[in-house]
């Protein structure tokens, strides 16, 4: 902004004094705009609306210096108050919208909006509607889908061109019109004012900004400075147009009025700043390329120099050079046409045309110089969305829509240039898609502007700027030129929008007619379409690969598809009656003049230039589709419209090129030009492509072959695919064009094009209906499909009206079945049965698969269904199906099957194949006998067998078979063959030739020697014939022979003629054949002799499936059946063949063949088998390895099981195979996966589980879990007590717990290291970081990060399994202190450093590093030995209580674990021990005395000025029990370990009452003291609950416990409930002691109903007595005291007294409760998709209050995050990295609400997991790319859960990926 504010600012002198100066106070402003208002009604009008466009110059002129920014803000102020007349603005607003007269919605959107669209309700397929009149409307049972706008769009609601009046919301039903009151004159008067002067400071700002870059680079910044600075001004008139119609309309008469334009922008007057601007105007226009010819120098010329034809030149765009300057003469300059290269120009097809292109740019009205610097600036978003919201306006359409259509040149220049195309790209098509989709719009446009002249012009100059030579067959001389699809423009699509646009016009009727009515237009259209014939031209690689691979194919295919093939189904679309058969007739005859002058620019004459091929010739491809219109919908004679014989001859060459590479490129003849090529065959057979490539080329084939002559089709077919010297009767031949090892696939690959040409009737024949049924059908049999893809041919869309009922008719729904390996499956559909019955067709199978595997799978499928439904049990060929009848116009088809030619090649490769000559397989004799098949069922009626007997013409003697029926020459016995073979073949034979004139081979006319029938021969002479049709020298001319047939004089070995005895027809070799297959004589038997009716109903359902030899009897059968001479025969060489003639030589040494060719066969099918076993086993063992529930699934686990007698438990090292003992300087490990958990932490104290929030209003507050709990806990002993004590008073791990799992292999740890190195060393990607230890097992290949070492001894100390010592309590007590004494003085082996006290400890320092600091360090003084001690004993706990919830919250189930042989915590137990042993712990603060002697002194405590020790009775009992044991010096014995727990259960119990007493009334407490004193001396009293209850309550009423407030109540305090609450409360213990005994001692879990579980577990850890008998069974029975019960009490609760005087409001509090949890579960989620997405995707984020751009939400606890979002990164961590470690301590689920898919983030790797909703067709819908609705798959939740709880993510999802802390 660098003009200085103009001094002329204020010109026209002011009759009132101006109070106001630009920067008059708020209070003014609206005074002095009331005052205006006022004054301008009144009758000084004139005066006032010249002070008030002074006041606006001043305020609104382009601010100067930096304080941009303030003055924009100050203009836009003043603008609004005097837009309002000095009313408050809010209120302005408000009475403005009350005249909104509209009923359209127009809402417009940005890409990324979420819209829907209803196909129901839409007329146009572009129409979109907003959410909210979307919801509102009534489109239940619509198709509707929703989906994420990519360009960005407006709502269409209200609009019936587009949409029918049935879908409109409730808001824009209403007719509204009448009833909106008139606008008042003076409520909008000010705005008319002032507006014109706001809009034209706003195109100043934009002049001014606009700097006419240097060298074509745009300075990007300035322009981003310049539209930042506009932003306000931009949003201001947003702002307005939202007012509703009344505003819209003065904005429009503002935007569209040529007097205010001229008034305000000329520039004449002695405004220097609109001089100035004027004159940046006039530059801009000029750079653009717009102002000439005479200041053409002043543009530098800079175009033509670049060598590209100007555009300025053919006058596309050139302005009449704006006032000032002279009207500048628009005269046409042609000398800049010829470019460089020779190119030849395409002339525009009339100079009128031009004219009118050219004098464009002359800006009549703010909105045409508005959209001038709207595309200048490249689109800005703002001015995009505020040009499209004045839609509504029916004036403003019109003026905009040919505005728009009038800069339409300009735009296609700037996005050409543009850096940011793709932005570009969407913007563009936002705006043109509103305007080209009305229909009534684009015809009136399409008359007045010459939309269609100004498209295709535009399009042809754009891709005039890319083109090069075509290589295409004569590289020196060709004319045609090409597009060069290695250039941007191609590369990136560029070209996208304005042909989308192109599209978009012709969906409309009317503009497609007048587009076919144009003669010009299409002559235009053909030469563009002809720049993308023959692009990508690819070149046989002969010698070595190609160095660099272009992908350039994509851009040519996308173009073909894009800029081709969808303008042309669009025109086709409407030539569906017979009216327009006119339109066909233009397009064919202009196609045909374009292919014309294509064939004469390549200098083409008869034969293809060899190994080049090019997938592109749309020419073609537009000729037979209107072809095929014309016959199918037109009712056209074709012959009216088809060219001479040698145009058709040309016609068929490329594609036939195309159908022969095809088969090249799959025999690996193209391997050395790398994979594109084979990406190129499949993506032109891709079901996308198919039906604008493939499916035309063979239509087109079929047209050709109809009307050629049929032996000179046959024979170029085989010259094509060269395998012309194959085709020989001798059993060697040379092939002078092919590598042997090709021959095969390519004899295979000419048979199957023809066997596709002969039966395709896609376009010949077919209804509508009946291709898309064959098209499923063909799909299905390959796979099943899911919903959207049975059919993705492009010109049928499911969803059309008989997708649906076509696809119920041929399919069953197989509904999602969900496999436990976790392996997702989706809804698919399957072929019903009678469709494999009847309807599979192999053909169409192979014309659509892409990948030559399908056609395989096709075939295991069907074989398949005929074992299962018994009707084949062998092997069956492929199934012949009968074809829907041709249409008469192709009638000529079926002659190629009765030509001389086709029947010599099926008889010479009958006799080769029975004669197991070289290169020939069962496909060659499949397709052989289909041919053969085909043609028996098509033959022509008119001849009958009694004619054919004359020998009439056997005199022919050049020919094989008298005549071309293929019924009668079947039957034709050929005798003799004269053959050229190399002199080393077996046929030479040195004798003259027997008689061979009357049934040799060639004519004898050019030389001695007879030739060989020669197929090329054949075809030239055909195709001489055919040239010179009209000249009488046919036999001199000679055409340059352009294929070298023979090989140079010098090739060995030398050919030569010899004669062949052959003796056969083709029904003999049929039934030779037939004992060849079935490997015995005579095999073949004519069933018609059993049973006559066979002849006369011959379609019998037993020969429709089978293998080859049915085929052949059905192929006998067919024979006899149409001709009673055939059935004779065939009788005859069955009564022949049985007796010993010398034929039984030949089969008896064919049979020796034969046997070794099998055996062959049968050894590589046996190897094939075995191959395939091994890899569906080592399938089946990943998947059962993977799985986490199946214990049997485990191959080498011999960890747990070793047997009882062993001493030592032996191990099996996975790496080096060897078995052994784990020892001290050979430790063995096993593998395990060690990983931070926070599942624990998740469990909720209810059993309602958590719903995911879909409202403000449902929130969820992490206060209630047990994480959340055991913090609180932790935090307020810390509080009150000694630190020390503390941290062994609780555990911790519910969070951020290291959890250990394991495969169960072992493994040397020094193997192990090896291993280790091996992959650090190789380069191989894999999917986890060996850096961070990572490896997967190498048996089972699980993941795994560290080795757990395996304690030398006993695996299980089963030796030291006693039930019950005879010891009594107290000496096993002073025993198990005397032991915990011992800390100090340790085995040997730890003290001294051996291998596995190393291993031990790194694999300590392993689980340390797993969890984050913050999950270790709870001490107040870091570092201290305490917190290690905590963390030690709380890593045990964790993978107890783990285990816990893996078995469902109880032991009911018992039986060993089911992760048993999994389980290593007997190996962690001793890893934990060994470091535990290292903390000795002070004998004064020893908790088992505190447990087992009362104390006598009891002063010394509080004498001490610390903080006391925490009160017993508040301790965790199972943390004191994994402390005890692990202290105790290892291997415990088991009458140790009972007594531990017996002691401590006297604890628990003690606890479970003191709850309980808090819980009771005062009244109750009462009772219960008093009862207690009644029977506390009784004997059994310390073994009954009511007295030591009673005994509990005396004691802790002596401190203040019970004073404070009310309690909540039990409600009714019987001895029942009681019982219940005291064994629900000591549960939890017994069922982790339990499982640690399991764990340290073996045995079996015993299994019992949750009732009786306590009494289980009690008695199976020895609590209970055994003689107890059930039914007076307490709790209370297990209690066994080491010392009198009550003096134990009576201490322990004193310190909670003695604690109560100091702080009585925590008592209680403290005091541990009874435990409920819940297992731990995900949140859950809503049925319906939609309501997740519609509360998410628009909602803000909490921390950037942003709406993200991803939006994802924690399943674990509902915390909304942005993925990837850089707003809320911290520390380099995206935020949901960030919140998988806080929440999950490393382990996230996130639902992608734009994606409806799962992703898991396990620390440093992600993998997506899938989707838990799926649509009414059971399959995912990833991005929400179709938008149908979605529901809940409550399987698949429930398997993420499961894989959450048992931390099985790393298993079973295969596909891990690193995040770089990016999500």
């Amino acid at each position: 902004l660098r003009a200085a504010a103009s001094p002329g600012a204020a010109v026209t002198a002011p009759q009132f004094p101006i109070m106001a100066g630009a920067g008059a106070s708020g209070r003014d402003k609206w005074a002095k705009a009331a005052e205006l208002k006022t004054a301008l009604g009144g009758e000084s009008g004139a005066a006032a609306a010249g002070e008030l466009r002074a006041l606006l110059e001043r305020v609104l002129a382009p601010a100067a210096g930096p304080g941009g920014g303030e003055a924009a803000a100050e203009a836009l102020e003043w603008c609004r108050c005097l837009l309002s007349g000095g009313e408050p603005w809010d209120s302005f607003v408000q009475t403005v919208r009350a005249y909104d007269p509209a009923t359209l919605c127009g809402l417009v959107w940005t890409a990324n909006f979420v819209a829907y669209r209803c196909r129901t309700c839409g007329i146009s397929p572009c129409m979109s509607l907003c959410a909210e009149c979307f919801h509102q409307g009534e489109h239940a049972g619509h198709d509707y889908n929703m989906f994420r706008s990519q360009a960005g769009g407006a709502c269409d609601c209200g609009d019936s061109n587009v949409m029918r009046e049935a879908g409109f919301c409730k808001r824009h039903r209403i007719k509204s019109n009448s009833n909106v009151p008139c606008v008042p004159k003076d409520l909008l008067m000010m705005s008319e004012l002032v507006l014109p002067q706001f809009i034209f400071s706003l195109i100043q700002h934009l002049r001014e900004g606009y700097n006419e870059p240097a060298l074509d680079l745009p300075s990007e910044k300035d322009l981003h400075k310049i539209l930042q600075v506009l932003e306000p001004h931009v949003s201001f008139l947003e702002d307005l147009t939202k007012m509703g119609g009344a505003m819209r309309s003065v904005l429009t008469q503002v935007l569209t009025s040529q007097q205010f334009y001229k008034d305000l922008s000329s520039g004449v007057g002695e405004n220097a700043c609109a001089k100035k601007s004027h004159e940046k105007y006039l530059i801009a226009l000029k750079g653009s390329g717009l102002a000439f010819p005479e200041d053409k120098i002043a543009c530098g010329m800079q175009e033509q120099g670049a060598g590209t034809s100007t555009l300025a030149v053919q006058g596309l765009a050139g302005a009449t050079a704006t006032s000032g300057q002279g009207d500048s003469s628009d005269e046409e300059d042609q000398d800049g046409s010829q470019g460089v290269g020779k190119r030849k120009r395409v002339k525009l097809s009339s100079t009128t045309k031009d004219q009118s292109i050219m004098d464009v740019l002359k800006h009549k009205c703010f909105l045409e110089e508005l959209l001038f610097w709207t595309i200048k600036y490249e689109f800005p978003q703002k001015m995009v969305t505020f040009l499209l919201n004045m839609l509504p306006d029916q004036d403003y359409k019109i003026a905009f829509t040919k505005t728009f259509v009038q800069h339409y040149a300009f735009i296609m220049k700037t996005l050409k240039k543009s850096h940011e195309s793709d932005t570009m790209s969407n913007r563009i098509v936002h705006i043109s898609v509103q305007l080209f989709s009305n229909e009534e719009l684009a015809r009136q446009v399409t008359e007045e502007c010459q939309l269609l002249d100004i498209m295709v012009t535009v399009l042809l100059y754009m891709m005039e700027s890319c083109l090069i030579k075509s290589e295409l067959q004569d590289e020196e001389n060709s004319l045609h030129v090409v597009v060069n699809c290695g250039e941007a423009l191609l590369k990136n699509n560029t070209y996208w929008p304005l042909v989308s646009d192109f599209i978009n016009i012709l969906s409309h009727q009317s503009v497609a007619k007048k587009f076919l009515e144009d003669h010009g237009l299409l002559v235009t259209w053909m030469n563009f379409v002809s720049f993308f014939q023959g692009m990508n031209l690819n070149k046989r690689e002969l010698n070595e690969h190609v160095e660099f691979e272009s992908q350039t194919y994509y851009a040519a295919f996308a173009a073909e598809l894009e800029a081709c093939a969808q303008p042309m189904w669009g025109l086709l679309s409407h030539c569906k009656v017979r009216e327009t058969q006119e339109y066909t007739r233009n397009v064919v005859r202009y196609c045909l003049e374009a292919l014309q002058d294509w064939f004469d620019a390549i200098n083409f004459v008869d034969e293809p230039a060899p190994n080049q091929v090019t997938f592109h010739l749309p020419l073609h491809r537009y000729f037979a589709m209107f072809l095929s219109k014309a016959v199918k919908c037109q009712e056209l004679d074709l012959d009216t419209i088809l060219p001479d014989q040698e145009m058709l001859m040309k016609l068929m060459i490329h594609p036939l090129q195309i159908q022969a590479s095809l088969s090249e490129i799959h025999s690996n003849m193209w391997v050395r030009n790398g994979l594109q090529i084979k990406g190129q065959a499949m993506t032109y057979v891709q079901s996308h492509f198919c039906n604008s490539m493939i499916d035309p080329d063979i239509y087109l084939l079929q047209v050709c072959a109809s009307r050629l002559d049929p032996d000179y089709f046959i024979s170029s077919v085989f010259e094509r695919f060269k395998v012309v010297d194959l085709l020989t009767m001798a059993s060697q031949h040379q092939n002078t064009v092919l590598d042997s090892e090709h021959e095969r696939s390519m004899l295979e690959g000419a048979l199957t094009f023809l066997v596709l040409l002969l039966s395709l009737r896609l376009h010949l024949g077919m209804t509508d209906d009946e291709i898309l049924r064959a098209e499923m059908v063909a799909q299905l049999c390959m796979n099943d499909r899911t919903h959207k893809n049975p059919n993705p041919k492009s010109g049928i869309v499911p969803g059309s009206l008989s997708f649906e009922s076509v696809l119920s008719a041929v399919a069953d729904f197989k509904a999602p079945v969900f496999e436990p390996g976790g392996s997702m499956q989706q809804g698919m559909y399957t072929p019903k049965a009678e469709v494999w019955d009847k309807e599979f067709d192999p053909v169409m199978v192979i014309l659509r698969t892409v990948y030559r595997r399908d056609v395989q799978s096709a075939m295991d499928r069907y074989t398949a269904f005929l074992k299962q439904s018994g009707k084949f049990p062998g092997n069956p060929w492929p199934p012949y199906k009968k074809r829907t009848p041709l249409h008469p116009s192709y009638k000529g088809l079926i002659k190629l099957l009765h030509c001389k030619t086709l029947h010599i090649v099926l008889f010479t490769l009958l006799y080769k194949i029975l004669m197991d000559h070289q290169n020939l397989s069962e496909h060659v004799l499949c397709m052989v006998l289909y041919l053969i098949e085909l043609g028996l069922e098509n033959s022509p009626e008119q001849e009958s067998d009694e004619e054919e007997s004359a020998g009439g013409q056997e005199r022919c003697h050049d020919s094989w078979f008298p005549g071309s029926n293929l019924v009668s020459n079947m039957r034709h016995f050929i005798n003799y063959v004269r053959v050229r073979v190399p002199e080393t073949a077996p046929e030479v034979k040195r004798e003259p030739p027997a008689s061979t004139s009357s049934d040799g081979l060639a004519s004898s006319q050019n030389s001695g020697t007879a030739q060989v029938f020669s197929l090329v021969a054949e075809r030239r002479k055909k195709f001489q014939e055919i040239i010179n049709r009209n000249t009488s020298e046919a036999n001199q001319v000679v055409r340059p022979k352009t294929s070298m047939k023979w090989s140079a004089p010098g090739a060995t070995p030398q050919l030569t003629t010899a004669i062949l005895e052959v003796k056969e027809s083709i029904l003999s070799l049929l039934i030779k054949l037939h004992h060849k297959l079935s490997g015995k004589q005579n095999s073949y038997y004519p069933p018609w002799l059993d049973d006559v009716d066979v002849l006369i109903h011959p379609e019998i359902p037993r020969y429709s499936h089978g293998d080859g030899m049915t085929a052949v009897e059905r192929i006998l059968l067919k024979a006899a059946v149409q001709s009673r001479l055939n059935k004779r025969i065939i009788e005859e060489i069955c009564r022949k063949v049985t007796p010993p003639v010398p034929p039984k030589k030949i089969s008896s040494a064919e049979k020796k063949t034969l046997d070794k060719e099998e055996r062959r066969q049968k050894a590589r099918e046996r190897q094939q088998k075995l191959l395939a076993e091994f890899a569906s086993r080592q399938k089946s063992f990943m998947e059962t390895a993977m799985d986490v529930e199946s214990p049997d699934a485990d191959i080498a686990m011999e960890v747990a099981t070793s047997e009882q007698h062993v001493s030592e438990a032996i191990y099996d090292c996975v790496i080096c195979g060897q078995s052994g003992p784990s020892t001290e300087d050979r430790p063995t490990g096993l593998v395990v996966l060690l990983q931070a958990s926070s599942v624990l932490g998740q469990c909720r104290n209810s059993t309602e589980p958590k719903k995911l929030p879909t409202t403000e209003e449902e929130q969820i507050y992490p206060w209630d879990t047990c994480a959340a709990l055991h913090d609180v806990r932790l935090s307020t002993l810390q509080r009150y007590f000694k630190d020390s004590s503390c941290l062994q008073a609780v555990s911790i791990g519910w969070e951020g717990g290291v959890y250990v799992q394991t495969c169960g292999h072992t493994l040397h740890i020094d193997c192990h290291k090896s291993y280790m190195e091996s992959l650090r060393n190789d380069q191989v990607l894999q999917g986890f970081s060996v850096d961070k230890g990572e490896f997967t097992c190498p048996l089972c290949r699980q993941f795994a990060n560290s080795v757990l070492p395996c304690y030398p001894g006993n695996n299980v100390e089963r030796s030291l399994w006693q039930s019950h010592s005879n010891k009594c309590m107290q000496d096993l007590v002073q025993e198990v202190e005397d032991l915990q004494e011992q800390l100090g003085t340790f085995p040997v082996s730890i003290s001294s450093e051996t291998n596995l006290s190393k291993e031990m400890e790194s694999v300590m320092k392993d689980i340390k590093s797993t969890t984050q600091k913050k999950y270790t360090d709870y001490s107040k003084s870091p570092g201290s030995p305490d917190n290690d001690f905590l963390f030690m004993y709380s890593v045990a706990r964790t993978n107890l209580e783990l285990e816990l919830v893996h078995r469902g919250g109880n032991l009911c189930s018992g039986g060993a674990s089911t992760a048993g042989k999994r389980s290593c915590l007997n190996q962690l137990f001793h890893v934990l021990a060994m470091h535990m042993r290292l903390y000795s712990i002070d004998s004064a603060y020893n908790p088992w005395r505190k447990l087992t002697q009362p104390i006598q002194d009891k002063n010394s405590e509080l004498v001490s000025e610390e903080l006391p020790e925490v009160p017993v009775l508040y301790r965790d009992v199972s943390s004191l029990l994994l402390i005890q044991i692990l202290t105790m010096p290892q291997p415990l014995h088991k009458e140790h370990f009972t007594c531990i727990i017996k002691v401590l259960f006297t604890l628990l119990y003690t606890q479970a009452l003191a709850a309980l007493s808090v819980k009771c009334s005062a009244e109750d407490r009462m009772a219960w003291k008093e009862s207690e004193a009644l029977k506390k001396n009784t004997s059994s009293g310390e073994k009954s609950w009511e007295v030591l209850l009673g005994h509990v309550i005396t004691e802790l009423s002596k401190g203040k416990i019970y004073e404070e407030g009310e309690t909540e109540e039990l409600t009714a305090v019987n001895p029942d409930s009681v019982e219940c609450y005291l064994q629900q409360f000591c549960l939890p213990f017994l069922r982790i002691t339990s499982l640690l005994q399991h764990h340290l001692f073996g045995g079996d879990l015993p299994s019992c109903q949750e009732a009786e579980e306590f009494t289980v577990l009690a008695s199976c850890l020895g609590l209970l007595p055994p003689f107890q008998s059930a039914h007076q069974f307490t709790s209370a029975s297990c209690l066994d005291w080491p010392v009198p019960a009550f003096d134990m009490i009576s201490q322990w609760c004193s310190e909670l007294a003695s604690f109560a005087d100091r702080h009585p409001d925590k008592v209680k509090a403290l005091l541990i409760q009874e435990p409920k949890w819940d297992l731990p579960r995900l949140l859950q989620l809503p049925d319906n998709y939609n309501t997740i997405f519609q509360y998410y995707h628009r909602k803000t984020c909490t921390v950037c209050t942003k709406v993200p751009k991803d939006p994802a939400v924690c399943l674990v606890c509902g915390t909304f995050v942005c993925l990837k979002g850089l707003c809320c990164k911290q520390q380099s961590y995206c935020e949901c990295v960030l919140h998988s470690q806080n929440c999950g301590a490393g382990t996230g689920i996130f639902l992608l609400i734009n994606a409806s898919v799962i992703i898991i983030i396990r620390g440093h790797r992600f993998c997506l997991w899938g989707s838990v909703y799926l649509d009414a067709h059971g399959e995912e819908d990833r991005d929400l790319r179709r938008g149908k609705p979605l529901y809940i798959c409550k399987e698949r939740y429930k398997v993420l859960e499961q894989q959450w709880v048992s931390h099985t993510f790393d298993h079973i999802n295969k596909r891990w990926g690193p995040h770089y802390n990016g999500l």
